[in-house]
């Protein structure tokens, strides 16, 4: 979804923000919160300091503040027993091999934007590869820092006439990004943004600094794709094949709520047989006066989307109330998408389902009963509804551990809250999502990784590749030093 919609989805007089979020995904498959995490005590950390090309905060030091925090508001009050600003790789080395000295739990952290807050660690050591941002580009290959953020990421490569497969936000991670899977606008035509990862640089669990590729740590390599962040370790940067930076077509539809179904249907059908050069998602959005907002949002890769809007309205058997067509560039693109070049600490809570097929009528009536119930109690929330297909179905050599090739879609739950809601606004968000998942159970094969929710199984997540990456981490992390409640273990 893009952040130009996220400004405007959530309309509310109360006390929940009305500023939303959905593509500013994170990673780290989860179980519990990360104020459940607990460090052993004692450690030099003085010393630890000394040994460090980059900057340590811990409680009491002037920018600690802002160095602990990540994108959600709602996280603030963990307090990480220190953070490293890393300036070297040797900073992550030395940081993985201080945490496992001393019993402490260890966490990466790009752009801060995991839904749990994954990237936080209450008295651990959170690992912050932000000034790891460097970016170059040679032979339609682009090396990129684990630290840098989409915008840059696209404003970079502008320059040559590239891009890559990513999502919107701006100030998201290209590692969580790409650890966890990465969709956006051209999942359909060139996949998802780790199937254009040729290779990465990662430090392990025994503090060992690797190379992985097709033909170097294969099995490492294969589980790095899909695997989630935080799982088999730290990785510090990416290279990855390009992408043309051409001229985007987009159209935007909507209805009105009594077409709501027929709309959902229209999706599905789209998703299923539009070609690969087509993207639309689906926004249901609770208004504050009770109703759905109806909307889907598109995208063709050939520059012009007329055609493909002609193609939505004839699947949903009605025209748009209204309509617009547009062309963009590339960097006009990214800027309507991400709202701009930038994305302000946002208060949210938020889960997901991937769809295995087509949902039924009595689906289709519950997910937008969900919707309709939170718009009845004022809760700003929203259904985006994502297509898989095209590009994204085709599974790349040697294979990735993203488990959702021949799926229909995704369908995110969203909620907005205050940067620091009140137990009863975390209630209710959650109400909203849990009744989400419950609508659609029968239609759902599990949940998106960079979407990650507590309280969800490892199996919800990767599916049938579970086993196989649960044998990746056996090798890599044996001792499970990378264990947080988000981890494979």
């Amino acid at each position: 979804m893009s952040q130009v919609d996220r400004r405007t989805l959530l309309k509310t007089g109360g006390a929940l923000a009305a500023v939303a979020l959905t593509s500013c995904s994170g990673n780290k498959p989860a179980s519990a919160g990360p104020d459940s995490l607990t460090a052993a005590a004692g450690p030099d950390w003085n010393g630890f300091r000394k040994g460090l090309t980059g900057k340590l905060y811990r409680p009491g030091d002037a920018g600690y503040a802002g160095a602990h925090q990540v994108f959600n508001p709602r996280f603030d009050s963990i307090q990480p027993a220190g953070v490293v600003r890393i300036s070297t790789v040797d900073d992550v080395r030395e940081s993985i091999l201080f945490a496992r000295k001393n019993k402490l739990v260890c966490v990466p952290k790009g752009g801060g934007h995991s839904y749990v807050g994954g990237s936080t660690a209450g008295n651990g050591l959170v690992v912050d590869v932000g000034s790891a941002r460097g970016i170059s580009y040679a032979n339609n290959v682009v090396t990129i820092g684990a630290g840098a953020k989409l915008y840059d990421v696209h404003a970079y490569l502008d320059k040559f006439g590239r891009s890559i497969p990513t999502g919107t936000c701006p100030t998201v991670g290209i590692a969580g990004l790409t650890l966890g899977g990465g969709m956006g606008i051209h999942t359909r035509t060139y996949g998802l943004t780790l199937d254009r990862v040729m290779s990465m640089q990662v430090v392990t669990a025994d503090g060992v600094f690797r190379t992985v590729s097709p033909t170097q740590e294969p099995e490492l390599f294969w589980a790095l794709r899909g695997g989630g962040g935080g799982n088999l370790g730290i990785v510090t940067s990416f290279r990855l094949a390009t992408i043309g930076a051409g001229k985007l077509g987009f159209f935007r539809l909507t209805w009105p709520e009594a077409k709501a179904a027929a709309v959902v249907r229209g999706w599905q059908r789209f998703a299923h047989e539009a070609p690969a050069t087509a993207w639309g998602n689906l926004h249901i959005d609770a208004q504050s006066n009770g109703t759905l907002s109806i909307h889907i949002l598109g995208v063709s890769t050939t520059g012009s989307a007329g055609a493909v809007a002609a193609q939505v309205e004839s699947f949903v058997g009605s025209k748009a109330t209204t309509r617009s067509i547009t062309v963009k560039t590339h960097m006009e693109a990214v800027r309507y998408l991400g709202g701009g070049t930038t994305s302000p600490r946002t208060g949210f809570l938020a889960g997901s389902d991937v769809l295995r097929g087509p949902m039924d009528a009595g689906t289709i009536n519950g997910l937008l009963g969900a919707v309709k119930a939170a718009a009845r109690a004022k809760v700003p929330a929203a259904a985006i509804l994502d297509p898989l297909g095209g590009q994204a179905a085709k599974e790349p050599g040697p294979g990735t551990a993203w488990p959702w090739r021949s799926a229909l879609g995704v369908i995110q739950w969203y909620c907005g809250t205050a940067a620091h809601p009140t137990s009863a606004q975390v209630g209710a968000a959650q109400k909203f999502v849990t009744s989400g998942h419950h609508a659609v159970a029968k239609a759902s094969a599990g949940g998106y990784v960079n979407y990650v929710e507590a309280g969800r199984s490892g199996n919800s997540y990767y599916g049938a590749k579970l086993g196989r990456l649960r044998a990746a981490k056996k090798k890599y992390d044996p001792t499970n030093f990378f264990r947080t409640p988000y981890t494979l273990g």
